[in-house]
């Protein structure tokens, strides 16, 4: 009966491959994950392998250092859901069939929609766009500005600031502020939401505060407050006095 030939010893320095072909992307979630909570800044290699139960030396055979693996956490957790948000609000031109772009009241309905579906799938999301990429100084802001699909903001506002001079959008509205409005109505909320559930919980009004709440609520804010409702965009035409009728 053969017998298994004895294991090699194992060399000092560089470790053994994993035999889990998801070590890596488990190294990453771990380190997303810790970003949004403590911060960047504030979150070393150690804290990364402690959690993921693995050496440090383990983070490093995916990653070459810190910066290596900070730059992946973007590319990989931050920039798909960048592209997945802004693939609605792309502007295409009219398809083969005809059919035209969509405007500005849908895309905002898309965009809101995608923005609190990835924020409900991945909970660091929100924390860490707050902390790390709107807060001033925060760690992932350049990073994250260089995945930002500047052309399709550009169109957007260009679509908002199209239908504002047909009269289709309030003219107190400056276009190239609607997104950060949309941030603020799906993120701000999202990330503080702890804070809020505690404030509204010895009332007992946290049912159905959940992201299906925030994304319908958020969107009744900005359409109302971006669309002037039928009455203001067709005005009646004005009566004339009864003198003037007689005339």
């Amino acid at each position: 009966m053969p017998t298994t030939p004895p294991r090699p010893p194992r060399r000092l320095g560089r470790p053994a491959r994993p035999q889990r072909g998801d070590s890596r992307d488990a190294m990453l979630d771990v380190a997303t994950a810790l970003f949004a909570s403590q911060g960047v800044a504030a979150t070393t290699i150690a804290h990364i392998a402690r959690r993921a139960d693995v050496t440090p030396a383990m983070v490093h055979y995916y990653f070459k250092n810190r910066e290596q693996l900070i730059d992946v956490v973007v590319a990989e957790r931050l920039a798909p859901v960048i592209a997945f948000v802004w693939a609605p609000a792309a502007l295409p031109p009219a398809d083969a069939a005809g059919a035209p772009p969509p405007g500005p009241h849908a895309m905002v309905a898309q965009i809101v929609a995608r923005i609190v579906q990835c924020a409900a799938e991945r909970p660091w999301l929100a924390p860490l766009w707050m902390r790390e990429v709107v807060n001033e100084g925060g760690q992932l802001r350049e990073k994250v500005f260089r995945y930002l699909p500047v052309d399709h903001l550009h169109a957007f506002a260009a679509a908002v600031a199209a239908a504002q001079r047909q009269g289709a959008v309030n003219p107190g509205i400056e276009p190239r502020l609607v997104f950060l409005s949309i941030l603020g109505m799906t993120l701000l909320p999202l990330a503080t939401a702890a804070l809020w559930q505690r404030l509204w919980a010895p009332q007992g009004g946290t049912a159905g505060l959940d992201a299906d709440a925030i994304a319908a609520h958020a969107t009744a804010m900005l359409t109302g407050g971006l669309f002037p409702p039928e009455s203001r965009t067709r005005r009646p035409a004005a009566r004339r006095s009864p003198a003037r009728q007689g005339r």
